[in-house]
């Protein structure tokens, strides 16, 4: 369970200024991504960002995080490292996170996996010989687990293995760490809940008696919000439902496919007691792996003029060697 030689950055010490530095101030690479839009049998559509690799290249299905998109910083590193090691990427974005609002009153979630499995099923028609390896960062690793434990073995035969990183285990514990007091919690709650409301509130324009906007306004909590809007977009009977049901924690068991799980000790996002040791240790197609320190998808290294980002460079090793020594 050890972080595999991980060393955080001195120059950014406690859970607080890594986290923050690799979301908003992280120099990043700017891989020549060229956008497809795909539309979806229910009418609405997903976009993705595509870099091509050599002839016969190995493809990276990359998910991003809560309000992220695939020109964030970590994806962008992901895509950049993968590519050095002569992989392809796809980087798809969750309804409504691209530049563009989608066409649906409804939006993306934790447990919403049916975009995740179409998005492979498309790849992997285009050419049935190509190995697919996915990678999935926060609420978007929260999709992946829950998608590989939902199908076990009924997967495409072109998908290999997969890592997840930072991921929120149990989306309860998260939310109460996030609507908890104090000052950090307070700048990562309004961070995400700014956006969504923004978002929630276009959707209700659109769509008159649908969604309470004088609510969604005054909520100022994950557990306001969700039950505000996710809950009732998606079928959940409250807040507290959508949370026990999408928690990725649940599906570990159920993975059939080779698995890494990057977490921190320190994550500000994710209790350190949220964490699925017992299932991960179970299952031997999961290797979990626990560093000191690292923060929320940050897991920097190296110096102020030459940083290293761990997580990206661990996910790229491990899914090569898993593609040159496949188990199970």
């Amino acid at each position: 369970m050890s972080g595999s030689g991980y060393l955080r950055a001195a120059w950014l010490p406690g859970p607080h200024l890594g986290t923050v530095y690799a979301s908003v101030a992280r120099p990043f690479p700017r891989p020549p991504f060229r956008r497809e839009r795909w539309d979806l049998e229910d009418g609405d559509f997903l976009d993705v960002d595509r870099l091509d690799g050599p002839r016969g290249a190995p493809l990276l299905v990359v998910s991003h995080g809560l309000e992220g998109n695939s020109r964030a910083s970590y994806v962008r590193g992901l895509a950049a490292a993968a590519a050095r090691r002569g992989f392809a990427v796809a980087a798809w974005n969750f309804r409504g996170c691209s530049g563009e609002p989608n066409r649906l009153l409804r939006q993306y979630h934790s447990g919403e996996t049916g975009d995740l499995a179409a998005a492979v099923g498309r790849l992997a028609a285009e050419d049935p010989a190509r190995p697919i390896l996915l990678a999935g960062f926060s609420l978007g690793g929260n999709q992946l687990v829950k998608w590989l434990g939902e199908r076990g073995d009924a997967l495409p035969t072109q998908v290999r293995a997969a890592v997840a990183i930072s991921v929120p285990f149990d989306l309860e514990a998260c939310a109460v760490a996030l609507d908890g007091p104090g000052f950090w919690p307070f700048v990562y709650r309004e961070r995400f809940l700014r956006r969504l409301r923004r978002k929630a509130l276009a959707k209700a324009a659109e769509h008159p008696g649908r969604i309470d906007a004088a609510a969604v306004r005054r909520s100022r909590t994950f557990a306001a919000y969700d039950g505000l809007v996710t809950a009732r977009l998606h079928g959940f009977e409250s807040a507290q439902d959508y949370w026990r049901r999408c928690s990725a924690a649940r599906f570990v068991a159920g993975v059939r496919r080779d698995l890494l799980l990057l977490s921190a000790d320190d994550d500000p996002l994710v209790p350190v007691g949220s964490i699925p040791v017992a299932a991960a240790r179970d299952n031997p197609r999961v290797t979990l792996e626990v560093t000191p320190g690292g923060g929320h998808v940050a897991f920097v290294a190296g110096t102020p003029l030459v940083p290293a980002f761990w997580a990206e460079e661990r996910a790229v090793a491990f899914l090569q060697e898993r593609l040159a020594h496949p188990s199970g």
